[in-house]
């Protein structure tokens, strides 16, 4: 029987490449996104079979959008066997400005309620079936706060402790929770940062590494392997060290800064 993988976030970057890397590995595709068009387009483009494919228009950061569906999904197509929350946005914030606390709202709605909408529907299912995988998207920059990036490290910090945590509560259910946390992938996200990127690498290049962490059923997995390095030393550096470090480093874009 072919197998079933939902992704939020498809309709660009990560979430594209994730989409057709699984769809090249024999999986049919739920696809959700905002701008629907677009992953249509890309469909097209991609010379995937339609029959393989079923798009979802939501909105992540709205619970009730996400979960409908998610509900959809599983009366269109059936059960997934991974679903992947991929989804997330990352805007710069200083707390002195009364509108970035907005900001920090809108990326945690999308970056973490979000996330735990689209797993919700699908739990109880998964573990009546004694299978599934469910995997979180996080973040290198969610392992130590990094200054000008307050509200998305939060968010990302708190992606994998959520994902820990649902570890632990599904695992006797034979339910697999896998955590993804990638270092600075070329997308169009990251093309608007100011500052260096070490270890960069392409989507596609992510997106067949995180397929194998996902298919071993990986519980913790940093890539590229380079930037799980950074990541054990960040959390080994005092934070005297660590505050000299990036003290001048420029800090990611705010929503009203040119």
């Amino acid at each position: 029987m072919t197998q079933l993988v939902f992704i939020t976030g498809a309709s660009s970057g990560i979430g594209q490449a994730l989409a057709l890397r699984f769809y090249s590995e024999g999986f049919n595709l739920a696809l959700l996104a905002r701008r629907s068009d677009a992953i249509q387009d890309w469909v097209r483009k991609q010379s995937i079979d339609p029959a393989r494919v079923r798009i979802y228009n939501a909105d992540v950061a709205t619970v009730e959008s996400v979960v409908a569906a998610a509900r959809q999904c599983l009366l269109n197509q059936g059960l997934p066997d991974v679903v992947i929350a991929n989804a997330g946005i990352s805007i710069g914030m200083d707390t002195a400005v009364r509108s970035d606390l907005d900001v920090m709202a809108q990326i945690f709605a999308t970056n973490n309620i979000g996330l735990a909408a689209t797993f919700h529907p699908f739990i109880d299912a998964f573990c009546a079936r004694g299978s599934g995988t469910l995997v979180g998207i996080g973040s290198v920059a969610g392992i130590r706060g990094i200054p000008g990036h307050g509200a998305y490290s939060a968010s990302k910090a708190a992606v994998i402790a959520y994902c820990e945590s649902l570890r632990g509560e599904l695992r006797s259910k034979g339910v697999t929770v896998v955590t993804i946390c990638p270092g600075y992938i070329d997308t169009p996200l990251t093309r608007q940062n100011r500052y260096s990127m070490p270890f960069l690498m392409t989507a596609d290049s992510f997106a067949a590494k995180a397929y194998k962490a996902i298919a071993a059923g990986s519980s913790y997995r940093v890539i590229p392997w380079q930037m799980g390095g950074v990541a054990a030393l960040l959390r080994l550096l005092p934070n005297w060290l660590f505050d000299k470090v990036f003290s001048g480093r420029p800090r990611k874009r705010r929503a009203d800064a040119s």
